[in-house]
């Protein structure tokens, strides 16, 4: 009975040592390669190939405008006051390539434009914690930038 009581009441004390409870988004994180074009002149596709591990995945990237976050006009200084944005083009496009499977490890890239010449480039894609350390790894994903020339970076 004594060890019942010590076990219970060891438990209670011990309970409160775990710290505080994170409430982690259930959302969905997507896997693969962003692509961005921030000279789009005469692009108007963009195929990307993906390669590791002696295969090679290949999709079509739909490409859309780019924005960012325009003025921001507000409304008061109080803590009732709201301040807001609208988004504008940049002028640039944007895409991504959906890629179950990626891996967290060097992937060579080749990017094919309308006039169907490849640009490569080898990056590594990398794990991100989107919702903060505490609700774990998401990923892979990477994230490149195509240049004036059509020349691939990473970002």
């Amino acid at each position: 009975m004594h060890r019942v009581l010590g076990f219970a009441i060891l438990a209670t004390v011990t309970a409160g040592c775990t710290g505080p409870e994170v409430a982690c988004p259930a959302i969905g994180f997507a896997v693969g390669i962003g692509l961005s074009i921030q000279s789009p002149q005469g692009i108007s596709r963009a195929t990307l190939e993906a390669c590791w591990r002696g295969q090679c995945v290949t999709r079509d990237v739909g490409l859309y405008p780019e924005t960012s976050a325009g003025a921001t006009t507000c409304t008061g200084t109080g803590p009732d006051s709201s301040c807001g944005t609208s988004m504008v083009p940049t002028g640039g496009l944007h895409g991504f390539a959906d890629l179950p499977g990626l891996p967290a490890e060097p992937v060579r890239v080749t990017v094919r434009f309308d006039d169907g010449k490849p640009h490569s480039v080898e990056v590594t894609p990398s794990f991100t914690e989107p919702n903060g350390p505490a609700c774990g790894k998401a990923g892979p994903q990477a994230q490149l930038v195509a240049g004036p020339g059509h020349e691939l970076r990473v970002r």
